[in-house]
């Protein structure tokens, strides 16, 4: 009885052994995705290790210090996953017309997928679209949700 009774725990402690074995930590990219819990060169990857959103000033579509940041990581990534296409997503905040707002979230799509494409990102891997005032990222009629729906967001495609 008592050799069962070690057998059993032997077989558990090598159960436990292999299982700590194959979660240890591991290093790099993958280690960094891992961390994030994203499938490596998935939006989810793009969203939590790089950034997936450069932000306008009202009216403007030309990129601020912050969004090349952005950009820079975002081409470094795309550098990575060279299997991967993006399509980059212009928006406005409410205000403005539709033509008007539909107008520049274009050119702010296309400001950022032309600061890619400087980059070294293959024209072909970046789409463009422009949401206007149509998909707000945030609700409300103020200053800060004006600022978050005043954006340019990259999608794996």
């Amino acid at each position: 009885m008592n050799m069962k009774i070690l057998g059993a725990f032997a077989a558990v402690a090598l159960l436990a052994a292999c299982a700590q074995s194959e979660t240890g930590a591991s290093s790099g990219a993958g280690a960094q995705a891992a961390q994030s819990g994203a499938v490596p060169g998935s939006q989810e990857d793009l969203v939590a290790n790089v950034g997936d959103r450069v932000f306008y000033d009202f009216d403007k579509s030309n990129l601020k210090t912050e969004g090349k940041t952005t950009l820079d990581r975002q081409s470094a990534w795309l550098a990575k996953y060279p299997q991967v296409s993006v399509q980059v997503a212009g928006n406005c905040d409410e205000r403005g017309t539709v033509e008007y707002n539909l107008a520049l979230g274009q050119r702010r799509a296309k400001a950022s997928r032309d600061y890619l494409v400087a980059k070294g990102v293959a024209a072909s891997r970046v789409t463009t679209i422009s949401n206007g005032k149509e998909k707000p990222t945030a609700l409300g009629s103020d200053e800060q949700a004006w600022a978050q729906n005043r954006n340019a967001i990259t999608s794996v495609r």
